[in-house]
């Protein structure tokens, strides 16, 4: 088969500039908005996966499996999972074992301020650290206990709506009628925790006027998860349930499925909105060279080498709006913090997120050359020829 060089597709794309970023645009809207929803969901999952760490086991209420804010046990939770679990780590005499609070709160950036901002306080022990290992304090110290002492995670800030400054060391934040002196602050890259404010879990008690925790977090080390789970279920008074904390997570990722269909669904529908748009503008474009088509293939060009070219035509002008739409969410969309309730994740525009851009730049190039391509094809060449 004769076929039409590459050249002739390249400069068909610059007869018409308008036409063209046109095209491009349509492109670049519908890949942006694959990769935006792409992005929005990784972000999420990554956030819950990486919240849970392999071989911790929380202990929540029974009945409040789903929920550790609304958990309620005995505040002698720890100790007694402690003295009775034997094999759980240890570390310098210290066993991996955190009773802990965690708490959604009004939280004021000034005592008599109007704005309520909804932040995450979780009251902890110095074995909070020890539990959850991607906590890592970048500055500062750990908060004291007795001296209203917070360290706020390093996207606390977005999760109050506050600038940076508001929450740096020796600024003071309001909650629980109570204000908190900010004595450091840490990191937790990619989960849920990186959005807290974490103070020591006695404090927390009696601002709250409460005599119960929320959970304890275990580490296991030679113990399996059977000998907790037995624990619970032997000390019927404490009325405890034992949760992998990796399955713990999983649930809350399957709680939060219908919310990524949704955001998958709206991105599917506005871009085939972005789609029939691109379609409609390469339709008339191709549709004003049916007299072209049709002098081409008077000349010996075969509707199989025309129908190529014009697919080289939509492709090139797809992936110009791909690549567009891959830097502008690479500079602009990956790392964005987005609130959601458990607290903030951030937007990830990885390898994944790119393959899916790129696999609906492919798709958008393919289909936006068939229909045109048809049209202006099923016309016989004298026919053709006459067409204006």
């Amino acid at each position: 088969m004769r076929r039409l060089p590459i050249e002739y597709s390249v400069r068909n794309l610059g007869r018409s500039p308008t036409r063209l970023m046109a095209i491009i645009l349509g492109s670049t809207l519908v890949v942006g908005l694959v990769l935006a929803a792409g992005a929005f969901i990784r972000g999420m999952n990554q956030s819950l996966v990486l919240g849970g760490t392999t071989g911790n086991v929380i202990l929540l209420s029974a009945g409040s499996e789903e929920s550790i804010e609304r958990s309620e046990v005995p505040a002698n939770s720890g100790s007694l999972v402690a003295a009775s679990v034997r094999g759980l780590k240890e570390v310098n005499g210290m066993a991996y074992v955190s009773p802990e609070v965690n708490v959604a709160l009004i939280t004021r950036a000034e005592q008599n301020e109007p704005t309520e901002r909804r932040g995450v306080v979780r009251g902890v022990t110095p074995a909070a650290f020890l539990v959850h290992p991607q906590v890592q304090i970048v500055s500062g110290r750990a908060p004291n206990q007795g001296g209203n002492e917070i360290v706020v995670g390093a996207l606390a800030a977005r999760k109050l709506d506050l600038p940076e400054s508001a929450l740096a060391e020796g600024e003071q934040l309001y909650f629980g009628g109570m204000a908190w002196n900010i004595v450091g602050r840490f990191q937790a890259p990619g989960t849920v925790m990186d959005a807290e404010l974490w103070a020591p879990l006695n404090d927390v008690l009696i601002a709250l006027k409460r005599d119960t925790i929320s959970a304890v977090t275990v580490t296991l080390d030679s113990a399996e998860f059977g000998d907790v789970d037995a624990f619970t279920k032997q000390r019927f008074d404490l009325k405890l349930a034992a949760v992998r904390e990796t399955d713990y997570y999983a649930g809350l990722m399957e709680f939060y499925r219908p919310v990524r269909w949704m955001i998958g669904v709206t991105a599917l529908m506005v871009s085939l909105t972005g789609l029939f748009g691109g379609l409609n503008t390469l339709y008339a474009a191709f549709a004003m060279r049916i007299r072209e088509i049709g002098m081409m293939q008077s000349v010996g060009f075969t509707r199989g080498a025309i129908m190529l070219s014009l697919f080289q035509e939509s492709m090139l002008s797809a992936a110009a709006g791909t690549l567009i739409a891959a830097v502008l969410a690479l500079t602009i969309l990956d790392g964005v913090a987005v609130d959601f309730s458990l607290g903030v994740f951030v937007l990830q525009v990885d390898g994944r997120v790119l393959l899916s851009g790129i696999a609906a730049g492919v798709v958008l190039g393919c289909i936006g050359a068939i229909p045109p391509a048809i049209r202006c094809l099923r016309f016989p060449i004298a026919e053709a020829l006459k067409a204006t």
